[in-house]
């Protein structure tokens, strides 16, 4: 199955020998994304929250010269294969200076690890820390306290190029215990995420391997993609299961994949974990990427059942990206999915991108009924009682080309809002990134023009992609050469893959980075704070009986007649997870009644005094008493 591949036509000559070619895009110029931008701002009468404040890309003023740069079949050989899913960026504070640094993954090149030096300028410090992975084809990155020292290691998944895991010195150094530890699984390995599945106080693992999409020839540095790779899930025997690792103590990890009944999720790019059935341990939901999803419920942490059917017998097809949030404030988990593959199956203009895909292949294709499927972003509204509701369309949260979303309080009136790093690259055309702002509950609203999210880069949608010399082979065959002589510079359309939310500048208010496929990534920084008095706190969890970093833990947070309540999940984006503090906007609120704390553990903890807004709330898991 192929993507369509749009025509190339000469857009100008660049020196005497050079010549620039790209996409033609007559729905996204100038023109049209102006009209774009001026039809979602006539949009603001519905708008019951906040949108006055504007994002501002500041990557120059960072310091951040980080390009993710790609694989060859993604570019000069581009081929339809799972090369072009991209990668991730995770934060964590490597070094314990109380500020969040920033690891950027890539293709080709290495990976570079960002110190935040305050004030919103950062520090290339990746030779320093040892985790620049530079021989090899990166693409997740999840930091997470392994060993409960107070530190955050990091662990990354390659394309055939062996997991790594890396224990952190405390000071930001990094030590490759991959081998040691048990966890060097070589394989088309992507998404992965740290959880304590049976509440011993030890983050387990658990890795999403996609399937067999590349064959064993190698062309400059990675593995060269197989012809029909996004028909790889019509073939068994080129599946690659999931792998599930129990934290054993002492840096040392065990495959209890089929000793937990963990089935093969399909080909799973990510996954993630929520306790749906309220039993306090956490249940795990793990996507596929060209068929339906799996959601195992943990029976007690000694064994998953698949209950998939029970809770969402219709799933997305394509599905991608995935997060787990209260929409709505009413204390219950809903999930959110984003599905990139069902987008796939026709080229739509913008007047298509908020509805969902027409679906154009077979049912042998899609292996399956397609009654049985979403073919779009889905999301479920968790009604209790293990009932999920399919709202995807009444929410509005459908889009083009999505990847992964982050989710965050943007403008801080204590509804979650979501950022959906999406478009597709070369050789398709521009698509948007999207920025939904949560509208109280009733519906998501579309923002991303209206916040400066869009356009991005000042307006400049393409970005140079790469240099051929038509009069030579064996480059003479790309498509960039149809029809030229000489060389060639190949545009291509700008393309976000992951992003993640924090407050970079630590001025109170949410700020995002974004990985983007083959260029530099966006530092997108808001003035909400210095446009509005804006009230939040933020929670750092402390775990002693629980794992350090409190992961699987439920926090509550009361002010202002409203109980606000987030999971601690690390979940910072697709293909990423970090440690982060959970940050809660509380509105118009000045004063915060109280802080309820569930942790992993089963210890339930209420803090009432101290609790002043605009601060973050360290709290340290309290001592079991006999």
């Amino acid at each position: 199955m192929k993507y369509g591949l749009a025509l190339l036509v000469l857009a100008a000559i660049l020196g005497s020998q050079s010549q620039q070619v790209q996409s033609p895009d007559p729905d996204i110029g100038v023109e049209a994304m102006a009209g774009r931008a001026k039809a979602q701002r006539a949009t603001t009468d519905k708008f019951q929250v906040l949108y006055d404040f504007q994002f501002a890309d500041r990557v120059k003023e960072s310091g951040i010269t980080f390009v993710n740069r790609i694989v060859d079949d993604a570019g000069l050989y581009y081929k339809p294969i799972h090369y072009d899913h991209g990668n991730g960026v995770a934060v964590a504070d490597v070094d314990g200076d109380g500020l969040p640094d920033v690891y950027f993954t890539s293709q080709l090149g290495g990976n570079e690890l960002w110190k935040n030096l305050g004030g919103g300028k950062f520090r290339n410090i990746t030779k320093e820390a040892g985790v620049a992975l530079a021989g090899r084809v990166s693409v997740t990155a999840s930091f997470a306290d392994i060993d409960n020292d107070g530190d955050q290691d990091l662990f990354v998944t390659t394309v055939r190029g062996g997991n790594v895991l890396f224990e952190n010195d405390g000071h930001g150094h990094f030590r490759d215990i991959s081998k040691d530890a048990g966890v060097d699984h070589v394989g088309h390995s992507s998404g992965a995420v740290f959880f304590d599945f049976d509440r011993d106080g030890l983050l387990d693992l658990y890795v999403c391997n996609v399937g067999q999409y590349t064959t064993d020839r190698k062309r400059n540095g990675a593995f060269v993609g197989t012809a029909d790779g996004f028909s790889g899930h019509l073939h068994p025997e080129r599946s690659e299961a999931a792998i599930l690792y129990k934290n054993l103590g002492h840096n040392r990890f065990k495959d209890v994949t089929a000793a937990m009944g963990l089935g093969n999720a399909g080909w799973s790019g990510d996954a993630s974990v929520a306790d749906l059935n309220g039993d306090g341990f956490p249940d795990l939901y793990a996507l596929n990427m060209q068929g339906s999803d799996h959601y195992y419920e943990n029976q007690g942490g000694r064994r998953f059942v698949d209950k998939t059917a029970r809770l969402f017998p219709r799933t997305s097809w394509g599905s991608m990206g995935i997060k787990f949030f209260d929409y709505d404030n009413d204390g219950r988990p809903d999930l959110l999915v984003t599905d990139m593959h069902s987008d796939m199956s026709q080229t739509v203009g913008p007047e298509r991108e908020k509805l969902k895909s027409e679906m154009k292949w077979t049912a042998d294709f899609l292996q399956g009924d397609a009654s049985k499927f979403i073919f779009g972003n889905s999301f479920f509204h968790n009604l209790g009682a293990s009932k999920m509701e399919e709202i995807s369309d009444r929410l509005g949260v459908e889009n083009y080309w999505p990847w992964g979303p982050s989710v965050g309080d943007v403008n801080a009136d204590g509804w979650q809002d979501v950022f959906i790093a999406s478009s597709m690259n070369y050789p398709f055309r521009y698509g948007i990134n999207s920025l939904l702002l949560n509208n109280r509950g009733s519906k998501f609203l579309d923002s991303e023009f209206i916040v400066g999210i869009e356009p991005r880069r000042g307006g400049r949608t393409h970005t140079p992609w790469f240099e051929v010399d038509c009069s030579s082979s064996p480059d003479s065959s790309s498509k960039g050469c149809q029809g030229r002589k000489g060389k060639v510079t190949v545009m291509a359309p700008l393309g976000s893959r992951s992003s993640v939310m924090f407050d970079l500048d630590q001025d109170g208010d949410l700020d995002i980075v974004t990985n983007d496929f083959n260029s530099e990534p966006q530092v997108l920084i808001s003035n909400l704070a210095q446009r509005h008095a804006v009230h939040w706190l933020a929670v750092a969890l402390l775990g002693t009986t629980s794992n350090r970093n409190g992961l699987g833990a439920v926090v509550r947070v009361s002010a202002g007649g409203r109980m606000l309540t987030q999971w601690n999940d690390g979940k910072s984006g697709y293909l990423s997870q970090s440690v982060l503090p959970l940050y809660f906007g509380l509105g118009d609120a000045t004063k915060i009644d109280r802080v309820e704390v569930d942790w992993p553990s089963g210890l339930k903890q209420t803090i009432t005094t101290g609790l002043s807004p605009n601060t973050t709330l360290r709290v340290t898991e309290p001592a079991r008493t006999r």
